[in-house]
């Protein structure tokens, strides 16, 4: 069994500078996908470097729910979005190594952010799983991996999961170094 590892909390702030925008801007990658007044999930958000795009891109009538395992990277969440004037439409959930924590939100997530942090699971298909439950029949799942850390095979099998637990492959603009796929949820 593949041993998991999460990225340490410190690594955060790197991920999180505003010179990560040279090959990964935010804005043009969440565009397309969300609109004001969704409910956006974005799980593994780091020190959230695209929770704050998501925020201004729901606009005040909208909501980001930002789950991690790390409290550190939640606290950091929440001072970048206050600083940034949108925390109000931010919310922060410790998540558990066997849950997100997400069960409340069950049919109510529009879109969900998964950007290179699926590999760091114990359980992926519990995860997609989770992320099927919460999201609205024709809801929208960005699923990104790096190509440096997850092979095109581990991406196959991962978007496998995700299809058995209910998404299906839409059209979508691949990323630079990455594996990218866009997923719809079915309709019952």
């Amino acid at each position: 069994m593949a041993e998991h590892r999460v990225c340490p909390w410190w690594l955060g702030y790197l991920l999180a500078s505003p010179i990560r925008r040279l090959w990964q801007d935010p804005g043009k990658i969440l565009r397309p996908h969300v609109r004001e007044g969704m409910t956006v999930l974005e799980p593994g958000p780091g020190m959230g470097f695209f929770t704050l795009e998501l925020a201004r891109l729901v606009g005040g009538s909208g909501r980001v729910i930002a789950v991690d395992i790390q409290s550190r990277m939640l606290e950091g969440i929440r001072r970048r979005a206050a600083k940034a004037g949108v925390l109000d439409r931010v919310e922060t959930r410790l998540a558990k190594p066997e849950s997100m924590g997400v069960s409340d939100l069950a049919g109510r997530v529009d879109f969900t952010l998964a950007f290179a942090m699926v590999h760091e699971l114990p359980d992926a298909a519990a995860f997609f799983r989770e992320v099927a439950q919460a999201s609205k029949p024709g809801a929208r799942l960005l699923f990104v991996e790096p190509q440096g850390h997850v092979a095109p095979s581990a991406f196959e099998a991962e978007l496998h999961l995700a299809q058995a637990a209910g998404f299906a492959p839409v059209d979508g603009s691949p990323m630079r170094r990455s594996n990218t796929a866009l997923l719809e949820k079915m309709k019952s």
